[in-house]
This record gives C-alpha cells, sequence and structure tokens, in this order.
C-alpha cells in the first residue's frame, strides 16, 4: 500500500505562525470582539444586581506589603489584547470552535459563581480617582465581581493555550518566555491597581487552569499530533 502524504507543515516559525494569522481572520476577529462584549453583559449586570448579600474578601498579609502601583494600569488593560492572541493562532474552524467552548465554560463559570457568591474588594483607603484613567476604571468595573479573579483566571487560560501553540510552531523560546512574562505581568497588575486581593487572584489562577489543562487533552488534533499519527502510520505500512 502507498505510503500516505504528509501534511503540509510550514519550512519556518514565522511561516507557520503567519498561515496561522491569516486563516479564518476576519471571523476570529469578530468572533473575539462579540463574545467579549457577550461577557461583559453578564459581567455588569451581576456586578450592578447581585442576587444575593455581597461578602467581602480578606486581606492577607501580602496584600498589605503590595502597594498601590498607577503605572501597572497598562498591563491590567492590556489582557482585552492578550485573550484575542491564542484563539487568533487556532489553525482549523474546528479547533477555534473548540476553544471558544471551553473559554466559554470557563466564563459561564466564573459567571455563575459571582451569581452564587458575590463578593468585593475591600473600601480602599485612598483615593485614587485622580490617577489617569482611574477614574474611569472604577466607573465602569467597581469593587465587585472580585473572587475569583476573571482577569486572572482568562490570563492564564490564555498563557497554557499561547504556549500550547507556540510549542507546536516551534517558535523560539525566548517567545514562549515572553508569553509567560506577559501572563505575569497581568496576574500582578490586578493586584497592583487594587482591583483584586491576593485571594482573588489565587481562585482565578485555579480556575483558568481547571479549564485550559484539560482542553489541551480534548480538542481536535494540531499539526504536531497528526505530523505524528501520520508517520506512525507511514512506518507501520512499512
Amino acid at each position: 500500500m502507498a505510503p500516505l502524504p504528509r501534511p503540509h507543515r510550514p519550512q519556518t516559525w514565522t511561516m507557520d505562525i503567519g498561515e496561522r494569522i491569516r486563516r479564518l481572520f476576519w471571523l476570529k476577529a469578530i468572533g473575539t470582539t462579540v463574545f467579549t462584549w457577550l461577557f461583559f453583559i453578564g459581567y455588569f449586570h451581576l456586578l450592578r444586581n447581585p442576587a444575593y448579600p455581597v461578602a467581602v474578601m480578606p486581606l492577607t498579609a501580602l496584600d498589605h506589603l503590595i502597594p498601590f502601583q498607577p503605572y501597572a494600569l497598562g498591563a491590567y488593560l492590556s489582557l482585552w489584547f492578550y485573550v484575542g492572541i491564542a484563539p487568533g493562532l487556532q489553525l482549523s474552524f474546528r479547533e477555534l470552535v473548540v476553544y471558544g467552548l471551553w473559554i466559554g465554560a470557563l466564563c459561564l463559570t466564573g459567571l455563575g459563581l459571582f451569581y452564587f457568591w458575590p463578593t468585593q474588594i475591600p473600601p480602599l483607603a485612598m483615593d485614587v480617582s485622580g490617577y489617569a484613567g482611574f477614574a474611569m476604571l472604577q466607573g465602569v468595573d467597581a469593587a465587585g465581581n472580585a473572587c475569583p479573579s476573571m482577569h486572572v483566571a482568562v490570563a492564564i487560560f490564555t498563557a497554557i493555550r499561547l504556549d500550547h501553540v507556540l510549542r507546536e510552531a516551534r517558535t523560539p523560546s525566548y517567545l514562549r518566555f515572553a508569553n509567560w512574562i506577559w501572563f505575569a505581568a497581568i496576574a500582578w497588575s490586578t493586584l497592583a491597581v487594587k482591583q483584586h486581593v491576593v485571594l482573588d487572584a489565587l481562585a482565578g489562577a485555579l480556575l483558568g487552569m481547571a479549564f485550559a489543562l484539560p482542553s489541551l487533552r480534548w480538542r481536535p488534533e494540531g499539526r504536531s499530533q497528526v505530523s505524528t499519527l501520520v508517520g506512525a502510520d507511514i512506518i507501520g505500512h512499512h
């Protein structure tokens, strides 16, 4: 029996990443935007209309040690660009849909937790509205919906899935390192701009990993998996 042809694989990692970006570009861009707005509709509804009494999250010793750092606002806001990178690099329509289902389940779980257990951070001991951007942030994203931190949950989900894509595309190790630095900056910023406390961030990280790690196992076969399977089939026929 004639050997099966190997699936096409770009010769370089830049060609691989370029192909991933081009495929279904507008569907990815529009889909990510619509998904984000739908999440915010639910998020802000629960923020302004809690169904149950709101619990105040306790401060830890680490919270008292972390000063307010207004320059971290840029990293905090960068999440909304960061979360679009991993879905933007999915290779096929099926991979994109399954990715959306996993992160959709994560967000619905977070909203469910906010519904049944609304929380907020303690009142700030200082007025931060005088700093650039913070008046708008406090007006839009109040102190509620604190635990788990969906900022951290979605960021670590993105970091894990993006790391997998970068490994599959055989990118240089510095890009994978930069990915984790970006995630760390986002996670730190949630504490530094006083939108969350340490327990919120830890709960968010656990929630994000609870969906990200299984999503690596139960997903469509990526390029490297297909190549491995086809290669093994060729060897078996010889």
